[in-house]
């Protein structure tokens, strides 16, 4: 065991939140934290790491058990890099390699046996904490996360909010802890990081607990998953998708033997009152007795209603909702993407997946007319009629009340058809006359979904919109646009969504182009997979064409042989010149093989496996140094011999 809560009890003001949740954390556990939006799960969190104290009950933890955190808001130190952030998580590392220099300061000046003795301690330890591969294994997880080589220098003051998480991210992992406890961790990540991560996790070989509404990564990553329910706390064997199925299965076991007792306790109840004062007065006692014993199983909560999204019947579009021919879309002279060809009917839904910054919603503002195309055609079919969902969410007004912001979209509907409809998204009684600047990212997330579908377009497009929704919540969402008879353009990271929805895969990629693919994620993902297969062998042609190149550019700077002789005959014997020409020509062979070997073992370092092995990763590491250093003293020989 490396952590118990028992009984634990937690209210703020008068609302209860947590009523008794029970459960054990074991080593090597892989578990999802799952809840619907203020289910408490982020409590749970704070009390396992003392941030908060439970009301009652209590937390048993193993000895030095030691406990990472991620949390929402990361913050770094004056003149940080985002180096030496990442690095910072090594600070144990940093306090042995400082002591070891001051010894060998000591040790240049007068060696003794208790110098010696302390030095060679300091050695082991730093091997044992595997000193020498910590920078590799930093620069690893940092490429895994988005953070190319040409950030590292950065000040973490520039970067961004979702920058600092991801690199509070990098450090995290970096630590080492017992426990990871991670709160949302793809929130910040585009889809390649998080299946960086995803891998990254499946190999960890410690514990962690995450708090996630990616359906998609609690799938790949946790092998148990811990349900926070009406205060309580409900264990379940698999990942998320076995928990759906476990839980039904759970649900209908406990609803069926909830109506049987009520069956068995109307029955005597009824049997009680008949008899109490006749003849079977003794015999109705007994049963009394028996009743007030009997330990009653609950009945099955009823879910939460979590809106409802369901679509209204839209005006049909023409059968060729949208095409796009050879379009290139960015700002000014910045071509973020191009050669974009699609063809779009009605009823189809189109999911656009691709890195931060690759250029999804210039994409979205491109087809929408908000931004001008570079180059290339946009044609929209006739009678479409286009909503637009922001992921900033602009276009709500924080000055109106929840009422007035709908009435932008039906200026002629009455209060009670307004009311009735927002009561759909959980805007109940005096709820619709908060001002939106009051509501929560979740609570504006839905009013920006009531506002697209009373608009009853039948053309949607939608730039992550699922961010600010529970699981349960987007599960309405998805159900409603199963059945929508219009058609779906949609950027998202939640490919458990896109599963549900998409029927066409536009991925944006780093080096510029897109890639349109028919089918959902999954397919999408299956098919790149099988691509990816065959990359040892593409990488191996590229490579060999960059050798040849190389060895092409080697070959301009070799001294000239004119008829059979080099030029400089007079300063060397002509057996010296062949020696040095054998030679050369040796190097020459040996220089692209050993550069592609160094390419290869860099390659491996930021593997999330090899990254995430220390053993492995120092193995390669040691092989990467000394095939970078034979590189070196080859080029430093070559040289000495052109000079010749």
């Amino acid at each position: 065991m490396l952590f118990r809560l028992s009984e634990i009890y937690k209210s703020y003001s008068a609302r209860e939140i947590l009523r008794g949740v029970s459960f054990q954390v074991n080593p090597n556990e892989k578990i999802g934290l799952v809840g619907r939006n203020g289910a408490g799960k982020t409590t749970v969190f704070r009390i396992i790491t003392d941030e908060e104290t439970p009301d009652d009950g209590e937390v048993v933890k193993m000895n030095n058990l030691k406990i990472g955190m991620l949390q929402q808001h990361v913050d770094f130190t004056d003149n940080e890099t985002v180096h030496t952030a990442a690095l910072s998580a090594f600070q144990k590392l940093h306090d042995i390699e400082a002591e070891m220099r001051r010894l060998e300061h000591l040790m240049a000046e007068n060696i003794s046996d208790e110098i010696l003795n302390q030095y060679a301690e300091l050695q082991t330890e730093f091997e044992h904490e595997d000193g020498f591969t910590y920078t590799a294994r930093a620069e690893a997880i940092l490429l895994g996360l988005g953070f190319t080589k040409e950030t590292w220098n950065a000040e973490t003051r520039i970067l961004s909010g979702g920058q600092k998480n991801r690199l509070g991210l990098a450090r995290l992992l970096l630590s080492n802890p017992d426990v990871l406890l991670l709160d949302e961790p793809t929130n910040h990540l585009d889809v390649a990081a998080v299946e960086w991560l995803e891998d990254f996790l499946q190999t960890y070989e410690k514990t962690f607990v995450i708090i996630s509404h990616d359906r998609y990564f609690l799938d790949r990553t946790c092998r148990k998953i811990i349900e926070i329910e009406n205060g309580k706390a409900i264990v379940y064997k698999g990942n998320y998708s076995h928990f759906l199925v476990e839980r039904e299965e759970q649900r209908e076991i406990q609803r069926r033997a909830f109506e049987n007792q009520q069956s068995f306790i109307a029955k005597n109840e009824d049997f009680i009152r008949r008899n109490l004062a006749g003849q079977k007065t003794k015999l109705a006692k007994s049963r009394r007795n028996m009743l007030e014993r009997i330990e009653r199983v609950e009945a099955v909560a009823a879910d939460r209603s979590q809106g409802n999204f369901v679509l209204k019947k839209v005006e049909r579009a023409g059968n060729q909702v949208l095409t796009v021919e050879n379009l290139a879309v960015g700002y000014g002279e910045k071509v973020l993407a191009n050669h974009i060809n699609f063809s779009l009917l009605r009823g189809e839904a189109l999911g656009v997946i691709g890195s931060n910054g690759s250029g999804k919603t210039t994409f979205l503002k491109t087809v929408l007319g908000s931004i001008r195309e570079l180059a290339g055609k946009i044609m929209w079919g006739t009678k479409t009629d286009i909503g637009y969902y922001s992921q900033q969410l602009e276009d709500l007004d924080n000055r109106n009340e929840i009422i007035q912001e709908l009435r932008r979209v039906a200026p002629l509907a009455d209060n009670g058809a307004l009311r009735s409809f927002l009561a759909r998204f959980l805007f109940q009684g005096e709820d619709v006359f908060k001002k939106v600047s009051d509501l929560s990212g979740g609570e504006k997330g839905r009013l920006a979904l009531a506002k697209l579908i009373y608009s009853n377009k039948n053309v949607l497009i939608m730039d992550e919109p699922t961010n600010h929704l529970d699981i349960p919540s987007r599960e309405a969402l998805e159900s409603a646009l199963d059945a929508y008879e219009g058609t779906i353009i949609t950027v998202s990271h939640d490919r458990y969504f896109l599963d549900r929805v998409a029927t066409q895969i536009l991925a944006f990629e780093e080096n510029g182009r897109a890639e349109v693919f028919s089918g959902n994620y999954s397919e999408y993902h299956e098919a790149k997979a099988v691509q990816g297969s065959r990359f040892k062998v593409q990488s191996q042609a590229i490579a060999d064409f960059g050798l040849r190149n190389k060895e092409s550019k080697i070959e301009d700077q070799r001294p000239k042989i004119e008829n059979g002789e080099p030029k400089f005959k007079d300063q060397l014997s002509k057996n010296q010149l062949q020696r040095i020409e054998r030679r050369i020509k040796e190097i020459e062979k040996e220089i692209p093989k050993l550069e592609y070997l160094s390419a290869e073992f860099s390659l491996q370092m930021s593997e999330p496996k090899i990254a995430s092995n220390h053993a492995k990763l120092q193995e390669i590491t040691i092989k990467f140094e000394e095939t970078e250093k034979k590189i070196q003293n080859l080029y430093k020989e070559w040289e000495e011999l052109l000079e010749k």
